[in-house]
This record gives structure tokens, C-alpha cells and sequence, in this order.
């Protein structure tokens, strides 16, 4: 599935270098999990497109126009998709345990955009840390620090 994605990815840049290539790749996968996390609340809010849009803008710093490209991309591949595993494991890959921590923050930031924390998203914020290889400390701490940023 990762040579799916990365021929697909590789038609839409053409004359990207294979770092820049990797680079689209992770923004792609980072968007694709945000987008999960929003879309494992029974009701997506208006609240957690927007953090999406401004941790994609912050995290990799594109233009709006780039951030829009990206997260219409990541909606597309998500209803594609059909694990995470493909996605977690190019993280892991390419970004050390820091890096992973502050993705996860950034997953925590979205499931507390709407201030609230349903069961089916803390049992998938769960899993995307086991699957990202946080430690259970780190995961909590992160879980903290977004919900603590968005609350305020």
C-alpha cells in the first residue's frame, strides 16, 4: 500500500526530488491520521477541521492553498484506505520518539477541539499510540498538554 501511495503521490509531483517526495509522503500520512481522529466522533465539528488546517499549516509550514491541497488529499485517502498501519509505520520510519510524541499531541489536540473526548476516540488515540510506539508516560503527557492548550 505504501508503493500505491508513494506512486500516487510521485504522479501528482512528478519533478520532486525523493526527499521531497518523502517529505509529501509524511505530511500526507500526519493529515490522514488528524483526519481519522475527526472522523472517529460521531459528530465531526467545524472546531476540529480548523485545528486540523492550523497543526497541517504550523507542523509543515505551506500556504493555505497547500494546507487545502493536502487535507482534500488526505479525505480522499482515508476513505481509500482501510488500516492505519501503512500510515504509522511511515511515521515511525521516518521521525524519532520526539517527533512521534508531538504528532500524537497533535491528535490529541483534535479529539479535544470539539471539548470533549468520546469513547471510540480515546479507545483509537489508544491505538494510534501503540501503533506509533509511544510510551504509555509520554502518551499521557501529551494527552495533558492538548487538552490544557485547547481548553484555555
Amino acid at each position: 500500500m505504501l508503493n500505491k501511495l508513494n506512486n500516487f503521490l510521485s504522479t501528482l509531483i512528478p519533478t520532486a526530488s525523493a526527499d521531497t517526495r518523502s517529505e509529501h509522503t509524511l505530511q500526507l500520512a500526519t493529515a490522514v491520521l488528524l483526519i481519522e481522529v475527526m472522523r472517529s466522533d460521531a459528530e465531526s465539528a467545524a472546531e476540529e477541521e480548523v485545528t486540523i488546517l492550523n497543526i497541517l499549516k504550523e507542523r509543515f509550514h505551506l500556504t493555505d492553498a497547500e494546507v487545502a491541497q493536502l487535507t482534500e488529499l488526505g479525505h480522499r485517502t482515508v476513505k481509500t484506505s482501510n488500516d492505519l498501519h501503512q500510515f504509522t509505520t511511515l511515521i515511525n520510519r521516518e521521525l524519532d520518539v520526539p517527533e512521534r510524541i508531538r504528532i500524537i499531541e497533535y491528535l490529541w489536540q483534535v479529539a479535544y477541539s470539539d471539548r470533549q473526548i468520546s469513547a471510540h476516540e480515546n479507545h483509537l488515540m489508544r491505538r494510534m499510540a501503540d501503533l506509533l510506539h509511544i510510551p504509555h508516560g509520554d502518551n499521557v503527557a501529551a494527552k495533558a498538554r492538548a487538552k490544557s492548550a485547547t481548553l484555555e
